[in-house]
């Protein structure tokens, strides 16, 4: 993290890439602990990260020992925490949203909790859905886990999963690829 504040982690695109890009927080106020590797951003904070932004009230960074970079992202005043992060060489985007996402660089897992949905677009329109109280996204397999629960964003505490078949996934893709080639 580099005085805490290096969130390749975030996104798999970024971390291919031989030279990563510079990262953004724009906050009220914020708070570096160079011995605890601790970074907190407080109020109206917008994070951006190359192909990633991230809104939220409160954005807390760390590093442990071996380097490993966690993000804890929360809300007060506004409704949820947003994150969109586009894949332009896939023709995707993904927006999630929730009460808080957490991040871990170990792992490479984004976790949405409380009122929990995420979305991925193919091409400006929305293939798949999950809403749930928890949605785990496992970056490096690109799989989803969802839970149920109190504080789900689906009805009776469920949850909720829209997919549209992979075919139309597909042929939206290459649609896009064919518009992207005559420009």
């Amino acid at each position: 993290m580099g005085a805490c504040l290096s969130l390749a982690y975030l996104s798999p695109v970024l971390a291919q890439t031989e030279e990563e890009p510079d990262t953004l927080i724009l906050s009220d106020t914020l708070h570096y602990d160079d011995v605890k590797r601790e970074s907190h951003f407080d109020g109206n904070v917008t994070m951006t990260r190359g192909n990633l932004i991230l809104y939220s009230d409160h954005l807390v960074m760390r590093e442990d020992e071996a380097g490993h970079q966690y993000g804890t992202a929360t809300v007060s005043d506004s409704p949820r925490v947003r994150l969109r992060q586009e894949s332009p060489e896939k023709f995707e985007l993904i927006h999630a949203e929730g009460l808080q996402a957490d991040y871990d660089n170990k792992s490479n897992d984004l976790i949405i909790t409380g009122q929990a949905i995420v979305t991925r677009y193919v091409c400006g329109e929305p293939f798949d859905t999950i809403h749930g109280e928890k949605v785990i996204y496992h970056q490096d397999t690109e799989t989803y886990e969802a839970f149920g629960g109190p504080q789900s964003s689906a009805a009776n505490q469920r949850v909720r999963s829209v997919a549209r078949p992979r075919a139309k996934i597909d042929a939206a893709r290459a649609a896009c690829q064919q518009k992207a080639a005559k420009k």
